[in-house]
């Protein structure tokens, strides 16, 4: 029996498109994925490991198929590009108009960071500074996980984010155990100071409903900064730090595949 809901982070409105812009099938074609990801690092028999995957992307986004160029970036995409950049070291003595200091930082970057920022940029913009996106994400992850009644819930990249107001904003959804997967929940000054409740005395705490929270990064993840969530949030109650790939740094693939996930999750699958 399947007693993991997953979240999903950044990149997954191509499964909408191919879905033929429905929803359920997206998340379906997600589900099939993950249960392959997990089986990796987990073994033994396949199985099917998610009862389903919280599908949001397509309230992020505006209908068009091709993502926006970076040089069409609104401000306040353009905005989380900058703040975060200077979490990563990039620019941070740079001043000027926002599209001028996009359009040079962007010749900074290598291919892997340009690529992401493409796809991070925008989508942590729409949730974070358009408030009916944001209630329509968090309330697709709140159904879900009522839906389903997990024992976890796997949240990866943006998904985290999602999932920790989520979780915050309807305290009847209990669940025995949060992952979250290269978290940007401590990204100051992008998406920690945004947070809804927000951080209190500069801390945040785990929802009320979660028993327990594990939080894993990858050494390398530009979107996991800092990779540790301690030190923001009170109720962590273990980090891992691992190495996954130095290109592949961010990708579910790589994060569900790895070899840490087993001892969290080995005691809900007997």
């Amino acid at each position: 029996m399947a007693v993991i809901v997953g979240v999903h982070g950044i990149g997954k409105y191509n499964y909408y498109v191919e879905a033929g812009r429905s929803a359920a099938g997206a998340a379906q074609a997600m589900r099939l994925k993950w249960d392959r990801y997990l089986h990796t690092a987990l073994g033994g028999e396949a199985r099917a490991y998610f009862s389903e995957i919280a599908y949001f992307s397509h309230h992020l986004h505006d209908g068009k198929d091709a993502p926006r160029s970076l040089a069409a970036m609104e401000a306040p995409a353009q905005q989380v590009l900058a703040e975060w950049a200077k979490n990563l070291g990039v620019g941070e003595h740079i001043t000027g108009a926002l599209k001028s200091f996009t359009g040079w930082l962007l010749t900074k970057l290598d291919g892997r960071s340009a690529a992401f920022a493409q796809l991070f940029a925008p989508e942590v913009a729409a949730y974070l500074t358009d408030q009916a996106k944001r209630e329509k994400c968090r309330q697709v992850v709140a159904e879900t996980i009522r839906r389903n009644r997990p024992k976890v819930v796997i949240a990866h990249s943006l998904g985290s984010v999602v999932a920790y107001e989520a979780l915050w904003a309807n305290p009847d959804l209990r669940i025995d155990l949060l992952i979250t997967l290269g978290s940007p929940l401590g990204m100051r000054n992008v998406v920690f100071e945004r947070l809804l409740p927000a951080p209190i005395n500069g801390q945040g705490e785990r929802p009320s409903g979660v028993r327990r929270w594990v939080n894993i990064a990858d050494k390398d993840d530009i979107a996991a900064i800092p990779p540790d969530l301690c030190g923001s949030f009170a109720g962590v109650d273990v980090e891992e730090l691992v190495n996954l790939d130095w290109i592949d740094f961010h990708t579910a693939e790589k994060y569900l595949g790895c070899p840490a996930l087993d001892p969290h999750l080995r005691p809900f699958l007997v």
